[in-house]
């Protein structure tokens, strides 16, 4: 009798387990095939990312290599097939490649517009700092003083930007080209005490200090033609731009761009 009990327990306890197993197994399973969609998916972007990434750097490389032997037409195509990526650093970088051509023929409308297209696709502060600083570097001479205030300001209010000192330089020369002087002097006192601004910068706020100070009558149009023959802030390659920012206590060593890398102008 006690065998009878036994094996309609075993029975009963089998039936609930295939009532369970149907009843929960299809959702289990779905659940892992759901999962293992999701796996393969986050893969394959990745994967597209990564082959994005490895295709813009070659035509960027192949737009430098165009710059350096004189081809700017060539290197434009080029540096524009990497803005049409999908990797953010060399989408920027590509975008400023090209401004620097135009700029290079004259066509600083057109520079700018790349430069700000630059600044909004930057992936981080450090390359998108640069594209504002090279814009404002193009339109000082023309823009009004509250144009260069705007363009600078998401420099000149982080004391931590690499390129801090530089844009408030370039806001204070703006201060003289609208005839502000007093203003533009107190700024050059500033940058020529501060400690961490970069030697060639000082030398420039004192020399711009000076020339007010003596009321040079050319002073004024002899600081902005310096700022605008300045080169423009080191070009960040993607790598060196998520390391961190550049050693601003050394010179300016990195070619303009629009400039072949050996420091010649392009043809």
């Amino acid at each position: 009798m006690v065998d009878v009990f036994e094996e309609v327990e075993e029975q009963l306890r089998s039936d609930r387990y295939q009532t369970w197993a149907s009843r929960y197994l299809p959702w289990a399973g779905g659940g892992l095939l759901a999962a293992l969609i999701v796996a393969l998916g986050a893969w394959g972007y990745q994967q597209y990312i990564q082959g994005g990434v490895e295709k813009a750097s070659q035509t960027y490389a192949a737009g430098l290599d165009s710059l350096a032997h004189g081809d700017r037409d060539q290197a434009f195509n080029q540096f524009g097939q990497a803005a049409a990526s999908s990797a953010p650093a060399y989408r920027a970088l590509g975008l400023m490649q090209q401004a620097g051509i135009r700029a290079a023929q004259q066509r600083a409308a057109d520079a700018v517009s790349l430069l700000d297209q630059a600044a909004k696709a930057a992936p981080n502060p450090i390359i998108g700092d640069v594209a504002r600083l090279e814009s404002a570097y193009l339109l000082l001479d023309t823009a009004s003083l509250a144009e260069i205030e705007d363009r600078l300001k998401p420099l000149t209010s982080k004391t931590d930007s690499p390129y801090n000192a530089l844009a408030r330089e370039a806001v204070a020369m703006a201060k003289l080209r609208a005839g502000q002087a007093a203003a533009a002097r107190s700024d050059f006192v500033v940058l020529s005490l501060l400690p961490n601004v970069p030697d060639n910068v000082r030398q420039r706020a004192r020399a711009a200090m000076a020339l007010i100070d003596g009321g040079a009558p050319g002073g004024v149009d002899a600081i902005v033609k310096q700022a605008l023959i300045l080169p423009p802030a080191p070009l960040p390659q993607p790598g060196a731009a998520m390391a961190g920012p550049p050693d601003q206590s050394q010179e300016q060593q990195a070619p303009p761009t629009g400039q072949a890398p050996d420091g010649g102008a392009t043809q």
